[in-house]
């Protein structure tokens, strides 16, 4: 891991990043063989920021990616706070999305001592004594605690040295613009609010460049939509909407026109604003590592964006 001071701007973050949950079992379970072997194929495509939470499978993803990157250096980590794991009292299998056992209970904790406490208890499943960025996890009805008492724990232990960076990853851009107007955070962690088909996260973004936040953006295929060049599937973890899927599929047209496999538009798009330094792409087997980084290495044209804004289907900054 890096000695990373992401206030003092020492270190650029890296522009492809490692999504943990699917190794943790999301929607499918996975064996301990392929999310290590999962883990091992993006550091062979020289992925080398990580982003994983107690959240995913209930503690499973940060014990694996803890024991994949064991004894390797030069990279970033992010976990979360926000959600306390505690024993279960009904067992059986989770019923949050992922497929293991329900070993654990998810608690919604924002205080300061939960937040000491979340990170405490996931650096022992990481296997490390600091983390690069903590972000507080989807504190969408506890905005006023994140700010109040979460935040302020998580400065205390940035100045003490046991994180490097402070944030906060959402699915909405609301809250964080509050934290990123009214506290001193470091990263903003954006999932499917600034992709080839929704855009609504801009004012974010926006605050972000103008006060020095950086933006770390997943969700970029909106939970599958935009995963293929035939759009279909979900949007927003629900079955998309017609109009939505319209959309998509005019995009995927003029894609085509420039050769330009959707996937690939979908993963360039946010990093040509400037605030994004990175896109956070989850990945559950060595195969879809290497299918993303195929195409990510590979550029976009600028007159496939033009044309795309030409037809209305760009928001201003794309």
């Amino acid at each position: 891991m890096t000695n990373v001071d992401l206030e003092n701007d020492m270190i650029e973050l890296p522009r492809h990043g490692f999504g943990a949950a699917p190794i943790a079992g999301l929607y499918e379970a996975v064996s301990d063989e392929q999310a290590r072997a999962t883990v091992d194929a993006a550091w062979t495509h020289g992925v080398r920021l990580f982003d994983t939470a107690p959240h995913y499978g209930v503690g499973l993803s940060e014990r694996r990616l803890g024991a994949a990157l064991a004894g390797r250096e030069g990279y970033v980590l992010s976990t979360k706070v926000g959600r306390l794991l505690v024993p279960s009292t009904t067992g059986g299998r989770d019923e949050q999305g992922f497929d293991v056992p329900a070993t654990f209970e998810r608690a919604w904790d924002f205080s300061g001592d939960g937040v000491r406490r979340s990170l405490e208890e996931s650096l022992a499943r990481l296997g490390l004594d600091r983390v690069d960025i903590a972000l507080i996890h989807d504190p969408d009805a506890h905005a006023d605690q994140a700010i109040s008492e979460a935040y302020p724990a998580l400065a205390e232990l940035r100045s003490q040295g046991v994180i490097g960076a402070i944030g906060v990853g959402m699915n909405q851009w609301q809250v964080p613009l509050r934290l990123v107007q009214e506290t001193d955070i470091d990263v903003v962690m954006l999932a499917g609010r600034y992709t080839l088909i929704d855009q609504s996260g801009l004012p974010l973004l926006d605050a972000c460049a103008d006060r020095g936040v950086r933006v770390l953006a997943a969700g970029v295929f909106n939970s599958g939509l935009l995963a293929t060049s035939t759009p279909g599937g979900t949007y927003n973890y629900e079955p998309a909407p017609a109009e939505v899927l319209d959309r998509a599929r005019r995009i995927a047209k003029v894609c085509e026109r420039y050769d330009v496999p959707l996937p690939q538009a979908a993963m360039a798009f946010p990093l040509r604003h400037p605030a994004v330094a990175s896109i956070v792409i989850g990945a559950r087997s060595p195969e879809e590592v290497a299918t993303n980084a195929a195409l990510w290495e590979r550029p976009v044209p600028d007159n496939l964006w033009s044309e795309l804004e030409a037809e209305g289907l760009l928001s201003r900054g794309g």
